[in-house]
């Protein structure tokens, strides 16, 4: 077993297999889910041509507490999360494969958040879906060392009144974000369920779209 509990299982790869793709995504699921979750959004986006890789968390939690609760509360399953989240990508983004577009729902999409402020990978794209970084209060990321996302281009969607996920926070990771450089489009929906809408499929489905590499272009 490794120490780490999230690492004890490889991701789960749908669609064709990454080195046969344009683009790969990452795609993180929430609290309580499965890769299953995202293999059905990856199926009502439907595009050929992308590679879906889809870790799991171990017990389908990333980490125990909410995500505003104070860090050391979520630890140490926190750090656990992010230590897979760079083991994967940093797989992904090895020299000559397809370009990575990091995608999170919930509870993932507040681990990629925290991820991209933190880490700052080289990813095609990012698509966070009602989430945001994780820490009791908002924070100033411009002080904290490693390269700007000046070249990253993030979707973001949440609800006006989300359940768990409240708008400041998400308004305050997308400002982190712009921040470090990176263009943010914030899509608000006056829709109180937890979930991804149709809408927001449009719209993940046309953004991935602009960035399918052809692999003669590669």
């Amino acid at each position: 077993m490794h120490p780490n509990p999230h690492l004890d299982q490889q991701p789960v790869h749908h669609g064709p297999p990454p080195e046969e793709a344009d683009l790969v995504v990452y795609a993180v699921h929430g609290r309580g889910q499965t890769p299953d979750y995202m293999a059905r959004i990856a199926d009502r986006i439907g595009l050929d041509r992308v590679a879906w890789v889809l870790p799991a968390a171990h017990d389908a939690t990333w980490y125990p507490q909410g995500f505003l609760a104070p860090v050391a509360d979520n630890q140490p399953r926190l750090d656990q999360a992010l230590e897979a989240v760079d083991a994967h990508l940093r797989e992904l983004l090895a020299p000559g494969r397809p370009p990575v577009v990091a995608l999170g729902f919930s509870q993932g999409a507040c681990l990629l958040a925290e991820h991209l402020l933190r880490a700052r990978p080289h990813l095609a794209g990012a698509v966070l879906h009602t989430g945001g970084y994780v820490g009791p209060s908002e924070k100033d990321w411009t002080a904290a060392p490693g390269r700007r996302l000046s070249d990253l281009v993030v979707e973001m969607f949440t609800a006006q009144e989300d359940a768990w996920v409240p708008l400041h926070r998400v308004e305050a990771t997308g400002a982190a974000l712009r921040s470090l450089g990176a263009t943010v489009e914030l899509t608000v929906y006056d829709d109180p369920d937890h979930h991804l809408n149709d809408d927001s499929v449009h719209m993940i489905r046309r953004y991935l779209r602009h960035r399918l590499a052809p692999r003669a272009a590669r």
